[in-house]
């Protein structure tokens, strides 16, 4: 109910500024647009429910970011979703709204590697920083009910909200979180639900060969609960992010341990 009456809220807000801009439209035509208006509105609340976020998909069904295939002078995972020792060791900071957890999928790459839409939708956000992931960003609406985020991209990607991309379009360029592309340059890459406020584990829902590219990926990999020790600790097994929700591992007994407890 609460993203209803924000809805509503908005279009009334909008109404309200349409009629102080419009003393001379027609009256038919004003009727028109608002009843647009309300009808665009209702089939947002109907695609998206404003709490319950869509479960993941049984299969996967979207494709990697990149065209080429993973190497050491292509791309290669540098950190996974989910309960990683970074996001551990950062919980009450870089990552305290997200629930502690690394809420997207780092993919190392060189800057300037394109990066492709990883299914068909619609682009909604373009450097968007109250998402993060600057220096620059990308959201794109997918129709199965999920968002794709792409984040740390080199340049504004060269697009127009409410573009219509396809998969395998080339949609922005890899860059650097530190503006050196020699730091740390990659993609974070985040699935959402339509409304952004929960994100997913990127590995359920892309079809790749994840075991191999667990192989050659970060050195440093999930913590553990010593008091829970087979939770969260692969690829595969990560919770969905709530953003604004408790810490979920915000753990007594860790390992490796947190010495700065």
């Amino acid at each position: 109910m609460r993203a209803h009456r924000w809805h509503a809220a908005r279009v009334l807000s909008t109404l309200i500024f349409m009629k102080n801009r419009t003393t001379f439209m027609p009256m038919l035509a004003l009727l028109l647009a608002l009843a647009a208006m309300a009808a665009m509105t209702v089939r947002h609340a109907a695609a998206q429910g404003p709490t319950d976020p869509p479960p993941p998909p049984e299969e996967p069904i979207y494709g990697l970011p990149f065209a080429e295939p993973p190497g050491p002078d292509t791309w290669n995972v540098t950190q996974w979703y989910g309960n990683t020792r970074f996001a551990y060791l950062m919980r009450r900071t870089f990552y305290g709204n997200g629930q502690g957890l690394h809420f997207g999928l780092d993919l190392g790459a060189p800057c300037g590697t394109e990066v492709i839409a990883i299914g068909d939708g619609i682009v909604t956000k373009i450097d968007a920083m109250e998402h993060g992931s600057g220096p620059h960003n990308l959201m794109i609406d997918h129709p199965e009910g999920y968002s794709s985020f792409y984040g740390h991209l080199l340049e504004p990607p060269r697009l127009y909200i409410g573009q219509e991309v396809h998969r395998g379009d080339v949609i922005a360029l890899t860059g650097d979180p530190d503006l050196t592309c020699d730091s740390r340059p990659h993609l974070h890459l985040e699935i959402r639900n339509h409304w952004y406020n929960y994100a997913y584990n990127p590995v359920e829902f892309i079809d790749a060969d994840w075991d191999s590219l667990a192989l050659f990926g970060p050195r440093s990999s999930f913590s553990r609960d010593l008091d829970n020790p087979r939770r969260w600790v692969t690829p595969y097994d990560q919770p969905m992010t709530d953003f604004g929700g408790e810490l979920l591992n915000n753990y007594l007994n860790a390992w490796p341990p947190d010495y700065s407890r």
